[in-house]
């Protein structure tokens, strides 16, 4: 009987693992069913761009799988039971494989996560979000409908704050866009980087409310702890993610977000039969911080969860390759952006490049994340053959 191997989620993270291992185990020896809830790969980091207008690759997930064996569902996740090992399917929006459950041998969840609202009160009712594709269009045709002078508060000073404040100013020069954050302005950038930050605001237009905590979002205003009223014909809300909520209501040990708890091979710290990876995870960096959600975590730790997968089953040799950081790639328009270079546990090094050459780096850094989903190995690699009983590790290397 062929092992059963389910990946949920199929972004940066999911979609990694499931031709990873594709690409290292036998297929006579394994099953392996990728389930996501959309029908094409979408490039979450460039939903911004998505609304601003631009258009971009079309990358349909049957196509990135073609000819490795995985067997797609396009479906929606509704529950996981651990202890029965089962996954419990609904029909997605316009899919076609219905609903029903899937039985697992191992299980890689990889369901990420989506807008934080934080609790705040009207950000559901008013706000717009560029944390999905369908959000980001629906914020694309909303902005089609402004006219010159109409005004945009985006809220959340991260990077997804800062990405879309700096598109939405330069495609749209016509508006007037602002951004509230909670700190100050890259306040987690070296100095450098927080001058060209600053100085890219100031040429664009964008103007920065600091040290704004944001109470309420009302259909044609924002406001503040201290009272003060934002206008805003369009509110953009980015000020954090939620980690999708199946995970919590399973025996999984979860953080307080609600993240799987794993271990430096992203299995499961209670589970040994369950991975889990990208913003899904709560996995150690250096110095044992977490490491934080993003692509720049999701994609390494699909490597070593899919490395790990394949080295118990076949008895090879566990992975010791370090999780880290290098840099923060951060676009301010298409056109312009900073590098921020950073030690392994992501804090600021004095470095950050910036400019005309840093937007070019940063498009060639989204484009290479898309390629390696598309090509996890970018080696030959020989499919390797089961072992009758899956060798059990007993060393856990660390993160780093």
């Amino acid at each position: 009987m062929k092992h059963r191997m389910v990946i949920l989620g199929a972004g940066y993270a999911g979609a990694s693992v499931a031709g990873r291992l594709a690409r290292r185990l036998h297929r006579d020896d394994v099953d392996v069913t990728l389930v996501n809830a959309e029908p094409d790969f979408v490039e979450r980091v460039r939903m911004h761009q998505v609304a601003t207008g631009q258009e971009l690759r079309h990358r349909p997930l049957r196509d990135l799988l073609a000819c490795t064996g995985v067997t797609l569902r396009v479906a929606r996740v509704t529950a996981v039971d651990v202890d029965r090992r089962t996954v419990a399917l609904a029909a997605a929006d316009g899919g076609q494989d219905g609903g029903g459950e899937l039985s697992y041998d191992t299980l890689v969840y990889a369901l990420g996560s989506s807008l934080d609202q934080r609790g705040v009160p009207g950000v559901a009712e008013h706000a717009h979000e560029v944390a999905s594709r369908p959000g980001a269009l629906q914020l694309r045709d909303r902005l089609t409908e402004l006219a010159p002078g109409a005004r945009v508060v985006v809220v959340g000073g991260g990077l997804t704050g800062v990405e879309t404040a700096s598109e939405l100013a330069e495609a749209r020069g016509d508006l007037a866009v602002a951004l509230a954050v909670r700190g100050g302005l890259g306040d987690w950038l070296s100095s450098a980087g927080r001058r060209h930050l600053r100085g890219t605001f100031d040429r664009l237009g964008v103007t920065v409310h600091e040290h704004t905590e944001v109470e309420r979002v009302g259909a044609t205003e924002v406001l503040t702890a201290d009272s003060a009223v934002l206008p805003a014909d369009v509110t953009v809300w980015s000020a954090g993610f939620a980690v999708h909520p199946v995970a919590a209501a399973t025996a999984l040990e979860v953080s307080e977000r609600g993240q799987i708890v794993v271990d430096g091979t992203m299995r499961s710290v209670s589970h040994p039969d369950v991975y889990a990876v990208g913003d899904a995870a709560l996995a150690d960096g250096p110095l044992g911080t977490p490491l934080r959600m993003s692509c720049a975590s999701g994609i390494p730790m699909a490597w070593q969860a899919a490395d790990s997968i394949a080295a118990r089953l076949t008895g090879g040799k566990l992975p010791s390759m370090p999780l880290g950081y290098v840099h923060q790639c951060i676009s301010l328009g298409r056109r312009d952006a900073v590098i921020q270079l950073v030690t392994a546990d992501d804090r600021a090094r004095p470095a950050a490049p910036a400019g005309r050459l840093a937007a070019a780096y940063k498009e060639l850094v989204c484009t290479g994340a898309a390629f390696m989903v598309a090509h996890p190995i970018p080696y030959p690699v020989r499919r390797r053959r089961l072992v009758r009983r899956p060798v059990e590790h007993t060393r856990v290397f660390p993160t780093v």
